[in-house]
């Protein structure tokens, strides 16, 4: 492999003649070798779009020439095309403010840039420090792109997966609407409801979290760049916050704008924590749809059985013929996942000292975690899942039928107390509902047949 030399303030290093990143990229490179975890390329592109309307702020505020200012962007736009992705290589676990990462994307960008100068016929040099973070420090940099990376993975990723769970919640709803079955809590007989009764509590988690979701994400859009080192502003112009943030807004229709405490902004991930919880409230309620799928799939024929789900691949390397809710495992072993991403950006951002919270890559390597895992599984759960539940209803009504809290109809005109002798008289001895009250002498058949409808005790009784 042919190199060539990069130096920075520590010395000469050798990095790979193909390669963009320069000589503090390859010292973190060595460095940290540590896991296959790399930087998401979310934070790559969000800080590569940072430097972008950085120099363009650095040039609107006479601190940066026409050139410098047109060649970074360039640059910073073949990154945010995906096409420089081979030259971001290193791993989360780096410092703890993400300089490596920032540094990685000053470097490449000042590599790309001189290039594009040299081909432009340009006589200019552009620094990786000087020029291509000129007013920034990695302390105010990195927050920003874990909230602009933040922002976008909602609003382009979690929440369309979401809109479209509710829709096919909503048809399956407005399908199933007059189907009543049994209900069931503490997983035993309780008194009926219709299916789409059940479903509409599915579709109300699922209106809730995505509520929960984009009215915390509008805290992600107070931004740190402004704060540089310590949250002063120190080698920044005072309006560089302010002006790079009506940038990004134009660039990204966000309306981000600049953290009115700077301080705040460096050392607190409050808000990340935040958004993770509503995120986190999310996979709870995935995690009980998923399970109420599977137990109502359960059997085929020594389970509950009253839905059925589509049959995407063989159950099992020994037993023919079975079949697995195996979009449901799926989806609560992400669910899993993402309370314990939550464990890890709670505990991380209760961590840092004085003016810098130095956990910030691990915070936003899990929440972008999350984000990915729900919004790949939520549309896996929803195409080869949801869409395929079809009712059993001979196994609806039998269940149906068979259920002893329907006795719950007759407490308003018997009493609690004899309404239990009844249902407990059934039970054993094992008989309906019918034969044990009128063995009780406590109604007629007429009298029971007039009490006891289903179709009276989905909805409440004046």
């Amino acid at each position: 492999m042919s190199y060539r030399e990069e130096k920075d303030s520590i010395g000469i290093v050798h990095v790979p003649i193909e390669k963009y990143w320069g000589a503090q990229t390859q010292r973190s490179k060595e460095n940290f070798a540590i896991g296959i975890e790399t930087m998401p390329i979310e934070v790559i592109q969000s800080l590569a779009l940072i430097k972008k309307c950085a120099a363009i702020t650095n040039n609107q505020l006479e601190k940066l020439s026409d050139v410098q200012s047109e060649v970074i962007v360039e640059a910073a736009d073949e990154i945010l095309s995906g096409s420089l992705d081979d030259h971001f290589p290193l791993v989360v676990w780096q410092t703890g403010s993400g300089t490596q990462t920032n540094m990685n994307v000053n470097e490449v960008i000042a590599y790309r840039a001189n290039q594009i100068a040299k081909e432009k016929g340009y006589n200019l040099t552009v620094h990786p420090n000087d020029d291509v973070n000129m007013s920034q420090s990695s302390n105010d940099t990195f927050p920003t792109a874990m909230h602009v990376a933040a922002v976008k993975a909602i609003e382009t990723r979690l929440l369309p997966s979401l809109g479209s769970l509710k829709i096919i919640l909503e048809e399956k709803q407005a399908a199933f609407n007059k189907v009543i079955k049994i209900g069931r809590t503490h997983l035993q007989d309780a008194t009926p409801l219709t299916v789409g009764q059940e479903f509409s509590g599915w579709v109300e988690m699922i209106a809730k979290s995505g509520k929960m979701i984009r009215e915390s994400s509008n805290y992600l859009k107070e931004l740190a760049i402004g704060g540089t080192a310590v949250g002063t502003g120190i080698n920044a112009h005072p309006m560089f916050g302010k002006v790079v943030c009506e940038q990004l807004s134009k660039m990204t229709d966000y309306p981000f704008v600049s953290a009115s405490n700077k301080f705040h902004a460096l050392t607190s991930h409050d808000v990340i924590v935040h958004s993770h919880g509503a995120i986190k409230a999310l996979a709870a309620d995935l995690m009980k749809i998923a399970n109420d799928v599977r137990w109502l799939a359960s059997g085929p024929r020594a389970g509950i059985g009253e839905i059925t789900i589509p049959a995407n691949e063989p159950g099992s390397s020994i037993m023919p013929g079975k079949v697995n809710p195996t979009q449901s495992e799926a989806l609560t072993m992400i669910a899993c996942q993402v309370f314990g991403n939550d464990a890890t950006i709670g505990f991380a951002a209760s961590q840092g000292n004085f003016q810098l919270n130095v956990y910030k890559p691990v915070i936003i390597y899990n929440f972008l975690q999350s984000i990915r895992l729900l919004s790949d599984g939520i549309d896996s759960f929803n195409e080869r899942c949801v869409k395929g539940i079809a009712l059993n209803k001979e196994v609806i009504e039998k269940n149906l039928t068979n259920s002893l809290m329907l006795v719950t109809a007759l407490n308003p005109h018997i009493g609690y107390e004899k309404a239990a002798v009844i249902a407990k008289f059934a039970y054993k001895e094992k008989l309906t509902l019918k034969e044990a009250a009128v063995r009780n002498g406590v109604l007629t058949e007429e009298q029971f047949d007039l009490l006891i409808d289903p179709s009276k005790m989905i909805n409440p009784q004046e």
